[in-house]
């Protein structure tokens, strides 16, 4: 990266900043751009530069969000997905404690990004990043279970919408109940004896 580049990110990065900044503080419609360039120290051209609008701006922060929840999640994740076809079939079972309560804490720690970008969804086009988890790990999932083919693509939208689902209205809520609560909703509503029957 040559250094007309790096001052480029760099900016980006600034008003990345800004945006969640002002994010903490007030609902999404109320954010403008000139709020964002204030507190970023950039212009208005310098916005519109990288972004054509506020939305596109709240996309690329959702990414970021979202790269730094799958860092910190305490999985080395590509190691998981490399061993789908050999771990035990009560570790694909992705609803445990183990794996839900690092999700859900990191979604209440940055319940208001999260929030808005549900609220945006139809706007920011976040339906890919679903479908490409559905493919690379749940499709895997599901054929280790011995889910029939036919079934498989009803079945993943209906879990991941089932949880996005839980996860929104606990955002509209600000998150008020506990982990351990909206753990156990959960399981409740996606019951792992489903997976467990498919293999007989």
């Amino acid at each position: 990266m040559n250094r007309s580049e790096s001052k480029y990110f760099a900016t980006a990065a600034r008003m990345d900043e800004a945006f969640l900044k002002l994010l903490e503080k007030k609902d999404f419609t109320y954010i403008t751009v000139k709020e964002i360039c204030e507190k970023a120290g950039v212009n208005r051209s310098t916005f519109y530069l990288h972004y054509e609008t506020v939305s596109d701006l709240l996309a690329e922060s959702a990414r970021y969000i979202i790269d730094q929840f799958v860092e910190a999640m305490p999985h080395d994740t590509a190691e998981f997905m490399s061993q789908i076809q050999t771990r035990p079939l009560e570790e694909l079972y992705l609803i445990t404690p183990e794996y839900l309560t690092p999700y859900l804490n990191y979604i209440k720690k940055h319940r208001r990004i999260f929030r808005t970008t549900l609220e945006q969804a139809s706007v920011l086009g976040m339906n890919d990043a679903y479908l490409s988890l559905n493919r690379h790990v749940f499709i895997p999932i599901l054929n280790r279970y011995h889910v029939p083919l036919p079934n498989q693509k009803y079945m993943m939208p209906f879990y991941i919408n089932g949880i996005m689902g839980i996860v929104n209205e606990w955002l509209k809520e600000n998150c008020e109940d506990s982990i351990e609560h909206m753990i156990s909703v959960i399981q409740v509503c996606i019951p792992g004896h489903q997976f467990e029957e498919s293999q007989r």
